[in-house]
């Protein structure tokens, strides 16, 4: 299976912990998507039905799920980094969630823009592989 590009990035990990997490979510929440249609573009199937199938997983309700698989395994440091993520503040009322699932979704992005720009990208990868895994199944069901 790929892997997402390898960040090279100009921060070092001490800047980026020191980001807001609204900018680590920003950018969590592309790596998030690049993650799920770089594996998409496997399925070969027409750009449509491949942004459906991306939807399922690219929303606050998909990121939760996505939390509950790899939470066990993140690291206390990673845990930090989510925390910080889910507890900021926004101000933003969510259109088609929880408010709950809002802010675990932007934990997620915010750990895994964290991740990315600290250049952790392989363990970016681990923690997106059972994510993958498990919904993988789920998209066979729809084809």
């Amino acid at each position: 299976m790929s892997t997402i590009l390898n960040s090279n990035m100009y921060y070092d990990e001490k800047k980026v912990k020191l980001m807001n997490p609204a900018v680590l979510s920003f950018v969590g929440d592309a790596v998030f998507t690049l993650l799920v249609r770089e594996r998409l573009a496997d399925v070969n199937r027409p750009s449509g039905q491949l942004h459906s199938l991306s939807v399922g997983f690219v929303c606050a309700g998909g990121q939760v799920k996505a939390f509950e698989l790899i939470k066990d395994m993140l690291s206390e440091e990673e845990t930090e980094i989510f925390k910080r993520g889910r507890n900021f503040h926004t101000g933003r009322t969510p259109k088609n969630a929880s408010g709950k699932d809002y802010h675990t979704a932007t934990g997620i992005e915010t750990l895994f823009g964290y991740l990315y720009l600290s250049s952790k990208t392989d363990r970016l990868n681990e923690l997106f592989l059972p994510i993958w895994q498990n919904f993988s199944d789920s998209i066979k069901e729809d084809l």
